[in-house]
């Protein structure tokens, strides 16, 4: 298992995996903890797999929804992690136009609107965890 992130210097790259077509979200080795709790909030489900003495870390759409589901979960977090200042690529196969504007909107209307924030301000989205170059 090769960790396509890390060989295309991103913090995810968002694909269409083998059959059956799933949703794949592989990560860069060594990203933060933080990184990887984000993805899970987003509805994305961990996984790991031991390789010798590494153990490699990706995630997936939650797997018994249809592709095309698959592709909305994955989408509607590109907005999130891009704001939390992560590097992604999605591949077009599973990028889904629709969905990634419906999620940028939701965030603006989130930001427009306190009333959306929790009791003394708290955003109702989890805080952006930083990256530094």
């Amino acid at each position: 298992m090769t960790n396509l992130a890390a060989g295309c210097g991103t913090d995810a790259e968002i694909y269409k995996g083998p059959f059956p077509p799933t949703v794949h979200v592989d990560t860069r080795t060594g990203a933060p903890a933080a990184f990887y709790d984000l993805l899970d909030q987003l509805g994305l489900q961990r996984h790991t797999v031991q390789q010798g003495d590494q153990t490699l870390t990706f995630h997936t759409a939650p797997l018994q929804l249809d592709f095309d589901e698959q592709k909305r979960v994955a989408t509607r977090a590109i907005p999130d992690l891009l704001l939390a200042g992560y590097k992604i690529n999605c591949t077009p196969t599973v990028f889904d136009e629709p969905a990634y504007q419906q999620a940028a909107h939701d965030i603006r209307a989130d930001k427009a609107n306190p009333a959306a924030q929790g009791p003394a301000g708290e955003p109702s989205r989890p805080a952006p965890s930083r990256r530094t170059p």
